[in-house]
């Protein structure tokens, strides 16, 4: 081991360094002449370690890059076709956003290039003292709020929640300036911790003493800043110092408030361009449409913003901005607001759960029963509803019911995830389970995928076929990163060569996630979640023999690129008809891997009759809204917001290039494709 923080952990490796963080995502830097030395140069940017020695050149991972000069702050961007950047005799800071957030100081000459895009290399003339900066991207509870059981004390932690924001100006938006917000309990006196008191902004949301109010605008003061106050029948509004906003009512208050969220993030996303960490982003130009003046803004308070943004035109721009990435549906209980600080960290709108009784018809329900998965025993009941859902991307429900086109989850599956602690030196866990030999084409190929992505990652491999009743228990009490079941489920539990094993008998689960491919493993799934995992794929019902193995091979290769469970689900089952009987339970914005790209991209890819190709590029998370990445094609030097869709149109050779250069799913005539698969067929 090389040096070691809370949040971080740098080790020596063969090739040079690796920077290893709480979640086991890294970053690689590769120099064969690195000779360690004391550090003494400080880091323009915040980094939870430092390490200091002198090379003669470093490779990182291709991720976006910037150099900006100390003396005079002017800042370049290295883009995916930027020829070599040649710097003078001066000092300068190189930013790598990857996994892990790198920071490179030296001083000049030198170079950096990004050769065919397979690597970002700083070169020097001589052996040159380079002092690096490694900053998590994890993100952990700041403290503990104790609050009253009443509105009044739900909305003191709300005023609090955002003490976790590293900024008040639009930088805000950037994902690396959220921190995560404290944690909340109840008592009978208020107790704030001295370094989360004040700090609040120049807003104040005005509130009905209700929780299904509080909980609806809970992400929307959290962002703001905005002192929250409960008055018995109040107007809802959100006070600046120049106007009052009125909200309006119950139901549309829902609405208004997520509107009014979006509004003010993805415009903070255009402002921040004129502050020190811009970039040349392809939205930016929607400023002008607004009449917005970035320079003036960026210097702004968050009121005058919000005052400023309300004012603007904002309907003549909203299709050319990224949809919302997450809604939650959250039962609005005192037992929910500890999770709160969980879900607040990715900035979901918050809607209270409404559904209806589910139709027949609307699960394409078929009555095959000979080719279903488990032609024996039956699969348990799903009682399944409809639910109403808002803007979003990814949709979660944290509420009684069981609805489609959701992850289901609940209380424990947050505090789970902080549990899984490590070190640098331990690897990904992956048990493969098969305990039906007619499913071993799934097993085999599963088992390929994992083996595969090991050759990138540091995957730990288990293949377990036929595991008896107590192996099982085991395989799930034991500490796993992932354990794959294929198998049947029945009534009783997961069917075992001598007999069926209910999750329920389990002691604990020390599995972080999992996939049970079987037919109808919806319940057995859920007691998972509440026994410590924190999430995992299911199914509500008999599924077919085929469709369980293409579902279970392609969720198992998104999982392993860096797709949050229910994105990677979501994937999957688009590859079947019956894909509603598929679903996530416990926290869907999971994820278990790193994407070689930071964030993972999906391509969608159309034929021209000119022989040509349109392109389109959607790099997406639920937990790093507010980002940008920059497409890897020719001549393209722009970034884009995550979440918002790059479209190109190619000739034949360079669509060729990139995919066979990408390592992605590509959406291509009407299936989903691997990348590397897909250059055959072109």
């Amino acid at each position: 081991m090389y040096r070691t923080t809370a949040m971080i952990e740098v080790v020596s490796t063969e090739k040079g360094l690796r920077a290893v963080d709480a979640r086991k995502n890294s970053i690689d830097v590769v120099t064969g002449d690195w000779a360690p030395t004391t550090v003494e140069d400080d880091v323009p940017s915040p980094t939870d370690v430092r390490v200091a020695g002198t090379t003669t050149s470093l490779r990182l991972p291709p991720a976006f890059v910037s150099v900006t000069r100390l003396d005079d702050n002017a800042t370049f961007e290295l883009g995916s076709e930027t020829g070599p950047l040649e710097l003078g005799d001066a000092e300068f800071l190189v930013r790598v956003s990857g996994n892990v957030n790198s920071y490179l100081r030296f001083s000049g000459p030198a170079e950096v290039s990004k050769p065919n895009y397979e690597a970002t290399v700083l070169s020097f003339l001589r052996p040159t003292e380079v002092t690096l900066g490694f900053r998590s991207r994890v993100q952990s509870p700041s403290g503990t709020l104790t609050v009253p059981r009443t509105p009044a004390g739900v909305a003191t932690a709300l005023t609090h929640l955002s003490a976790s924001n590293r900024t008040a100006t639009p930088d805000r938006s950037f994902p690396t300036m959220r921190g995560h917000p404290p944690l909340v309990e109840f008592g009978e006196d208020t107790t704030v911790p001295t370094f989360l008191e004040g700090g609040t902004d120049d807003t104040e949301l005005v509130l009905p003493a209700g929780l299904e109010y509080l909980f609806t605008a809970a992400s929307l003061a959290h962002y703001l800043g905005a002192t929250v106050t409960v008055e018995r029948d109040a107007d809802p509004l959100l006070r600046t110092a120049a106007a009052d906003h009125r909200l309006g009512t119950l139901p549309e208050f829902e609405r208004r408030v997520a509107a009014l969220l979006r509004r003010c993030f993805l415009l903070d996303c255009l402002v921040r361009n004129a502050g020190p960490y811009g970039t040349d982003l392809a939205e930016s130009a929607l400023l002008e449409t607004l009449s917005l003046d970035a320079d003036t803004l960026y210097e702004a308070s968050v009121g005058e913003r919000v005052d400023a943004y309300l004012d603007a035109p904002f309907e003549r721009v909203d299709a050319d901005l990224p949809e919302w990435h997450l809604s939650m549906y959250v039962d609005p209980t005192y037992d929910h607001v500890g999770v709160l600080p969980y879900l607040l960290v990715s900035l979901p709108n918050v809607f209270l759960p409404r559904s209806d009784p589910l139709r027949e018809d609307e699960r394409l329900s078929r009555s095959l029963d000979d080719f279903y998965r488990n032609e024996v025993g039956d699969a348990v009941a799903v009682d399944l509803v409809k639910p109403h859902l808002g803007p979003g991307r990814i949709h979660g429900w944290l509420a009684p019911g069981t609805p489609i086109d959701v992850f289901k989850s609940v209380p424990a599956a947050y505090r789970n995830g902080t549990g899984y602690e490590w070190r640098a030196d331990e690897s990904i866990s992956i048990v493969a389970v098969l305990n039906d030999s007619e499913m071993s084409g799934e097993h085999g190929e599963a088992a390929r995928i994992y083996r595969e992505r090991a050759l990138d990652l540091d995957l730990d491999i288990t293949v377990r076929e036929r595991l008896s009743t107590e192996e099982l228990a085991r395989t799930f009490e034991s500490s796993h990163d992932l354990v794959h079941y294929i198998g049947h489920c029945e009534e009783t539990g997961l069917r075992c060569p001598d007999g069926t094993l209910s999750m329920s008998s389990l002691t604990e689960s020390n599995a972080q996630t999992f996939f049970l491919n079987a037919c109808g493993s919806f319940y057995e799934g859920l007691t998972l979640v509440e026994k410590g995992s924190v999430a995992g794929a299911v199914t509500f019902n008999k599924v077919l023999d085929a469709d369980a193995a293409r579902v279970g091979t392609s969720f198992a290769r998104m999982l392993m690129h860096g797709f949050c469970l229910e994105r990677a689900l979501d994937l999957a089952r688009r590859r079947i008809m019956m894909g509603k009987d598929y679903t996530v339970v416990g926290d869907g914005t999971h994820t278990l891997t790193q994407s070689e790209s930071f964030i993972p991209v999906t391509m969608t890819l159309d034929p021209r009759a000119d022989g040509r190709f349109d392109v389109e590029f959607d790099a997406f998370s639920a937990e790093k809204v507010g980002g940008h990445y920059q497409p890897h094609v020719p001549s393209s030097r722009r970034s884009y917001l995550h979440g918002n869709r790059a479209a190109f149109t190619l000739d034949h050779e360079a669509t060729e290039e990139i995919i066979s250069r990408a390592d992605a799913p590509v959406v291509y005539d009407g299936d989903l494709h691997w990348s590397k698969d897909l250059v055959d067929l072109l």
